[in-house]
Formats: structure tokens, C-alpha cells, sequence
């Protein structure tokens, strides 16, 4: 069943986009803005104490919910997996960024490419070349569509397995990638020492997906060239875990990711990572197939998991 809500959810997010999803951000982070307001008093106790009842309460209540329907017929408990999963994965997070980027610098709008990374990433992008633009786009998707696709579906399909209801898993990585996104540190702020607890755990939630995803790019791209830019060059990235996946990312596609770009006026180095040519628009749309090969690859496996499961 798992099989078939991920793929529902798929295919129901590629066919009709969640218009309402930016009215659940909204509410998502006044309902975030209410712990940290009245829990931050700059100590990591705090900030442990606001994670549990920011979160426990809303994954309670998705496995309850999850079983109460489920004891009422197991279609409306997949129904309910699969509204879950229309809300917190899909591509349409972010793809319509990355798809104006890629036919802006297909037609030669590099400013139009320029505009659209920064709305993007809410960086400044005005000097950055045709190259770097490609650059900074494909690091960007690689790590969205972990985020977005990816890592809910590792902690979907590990809390069906052991009968928690997927949704709540889904619910959880969410969740966790959330708090830990606003309660990082920003200049002149106290959520350093705060969201220190959102930070170890999503540090936990994500070590097991972007192994599960580098693992994947290798299979479905350049296999040695992701192994040995995995090995070698992802432990130099400032944020090792997001080296692993970017390192393997741009094996996989034979793509130099990182390396010096020019933001407000300032060189800004960074490591290099991946191996062969410069990124531009046709490796946009070789990343584009990455993902996908890699989402097939995984409901392939998924396939084979239920078929022996059923067997067994």
C-alpha cells in the first residue's frame, strides 16, 4: 500500500499542484513563531522542550489518526497516507524555479535567470556568469529534490514498516527540516544556542536519506565518479552532510559543482566539487533526468520489497 500512495501522490502533485500550499506555510509558521516566542530564552533546554510540543502533538496526532481509519477500512487509511503526502512531497515545490531558469538561459535571458535564482534562493545573483547561474541551479535542485522528495520518502516508508503509518513519518522529516531551517542561526539572533536540539535532530533525520540518495545517484549515474567525489570531496564542503549529496551529485552528472562565484562585489570560494565539464543548460536538463531515474529506481525497489514481502 505504501507503493501505491507514493505513487498517487506523485502523480496527483505533478497533475494538480497544491495551490494552498503556501496558505499551510503560513499557518505553519505562525503555529512555529508561537513555541519560539514563548519558549526562547536563548538555552538549548528551551528549544528541546518547544521541538517536543511543536511536533509530538502533530505526530501523535497523524497515527492516530492513521489507525482510527484504518480500523474503520484500510482504503481510508491509504487515502489519508496519500493526502499527507501531497502536502509535505513533490517537485512542484520548486521545480517551476528551476524550469524558468533552465529555458531563460536556453534562450539566452541570462538577466531573466539571474532574477529568477535570486527569488529562488534569496541570494544575490546580479554578477554571477551563465555558468555560474547553471551552477548554483543545479546545487540548488539537487538538494531541494532530496528535501522535497527523497528524505520524506526514506522516513514514509520506514514508519509504515513498523505499522506508525507512513504519514507520520512523512510528517515527522517535514517537520524536523522546518524547525531546523527557522530556528538556525541568523545574524543578530539568539537561536543559536536554542535551536541547537532542531538541529542534532535533523542531523539525525537526515543521515540515513542523503546516504540512501547519494547511494542512489551512483546507481543511476557515473557510479565510480560519485564514489570517489563522495569520498574525496564531500567531507570539504562547509556542511559535510550536504556535501555528500552535492559531491555525488555532480559525480553522477560529470559536472564541477562549488568552486569561486561573486556575490555584492566579494569573491566567494568555495570547494570544488565533482568532476569533468563546466555546468550550463544541458546539464540542467541531465539533472532533471538524474531525479527522475532516481525516483523510478527507488519505486522499482519498493516494488520488488512488497512482491517478496507478499511472498514471504
Amino acid at each position: 500500500m505504501s507503493l501505491f500512495a507514493l505513487i498517487a501522490a506523485l502523480l496527483l502533485e505533478q497533475y494538480r499542484p497544491l495551490f494552498l500550499r503556501k496558505y499551510l506555510f503560513m499557518w505553519l509558521s505562525g503555529y512555529v513563531q508561537f513555541f519560539q516566542h514563548h519558549f526562547n530564552a536563548g538555552q538549548q533546554e528551551q528549544g528541546k522542550i518547544a521541538w517536543l510540543l511543536a511536533v509530538l502533538p502533530l505526530l501523535v496526532g497523524a497515527m492516530v489518526m492513521f489507525w482510527m481509519l484504518d480500523r474503520v477500512h484500510p482504503i481510508f487509511a491509504w487515502a489519508f497516507n496519500v493526502l499527507v503526502l501531497y502536502m509535505t512531497m513533490g517537485f512542484r515545490q520548486f521545480s517551476h524555479y528551476f524550469t524558468k531558469i533552465h529555458l531563460a538561459l536556453r534562450g539566452g535571458k541570462l538577466d531573466e535567470a539571474r532574477a529568477q535564482l535570486s527569488r529562488w534562493c534569496d541570494i544575490s545573483s546580479d554578477e554571477l556568469t551563465a555558468e555560474e547561474v547553471a551552477r548554483l541551479t543545479i546545487e540548488q535542485a539537487l538538494i531541494a529534490s532530496h528535501r522535497n522528495v527523497f528524505g520524506v520518502i526514506v522516513w514514509f516508508v520506514l514508519f509504515s514498516a513498523v505499522g506508525l503509518g507512513g504519514a507520520a513519518g512523512a510528517l515527522l522529516y517535514r517537520l524536523g527540516q522546518f524547525l531546523r531551517a527557522r530556528w538556525s542561526v541568523k545574524e543578530g539572533s539568539d537561536l543559536g544556542v536554542f535551536g541547537g536540539f532542531a538541529r542534532q535532530v535533523f542531523y539525525f533525520l537526515e543521515w540515513l536519506p542523503i546516504r540512501m540518495t547519494a547511494i542512489t545517484f551512483a546507481i543511476v549515474g557515473d557510479f565510480e565518479d560519485t564514489i570517489f567525489c563522495w569520498r574525496t570531496q564531500a567531507a570539504s564542503w562547509p556542511d559535510p552532510e550536504a556535501g555528500i549529496l552535492l559531491a555525488s551529485g555532480a559525480g553522477a552528472l560529470g559536472v564541477r559543482l562549488g568552486m569561486l562565484i561573486t556575490q555584492d562585489g566579494q569573491p566567494l570560494d568555495r570547494p570544488e566539487l565533482g568532476v569533468g565539464d563546466d555546468a550550463d543548460a544541458d546539464f540542467m536538463q541531465s539533472t532533471i533526468g538524474l531525479v527522475w531515474r532516481s525516483v523510478v529506481f527507488w519505486l522499482i525497489l519498493l516494488l520488488l520489497l512488497t512482491l517478496a514481502s507478499l511472498l514471504g
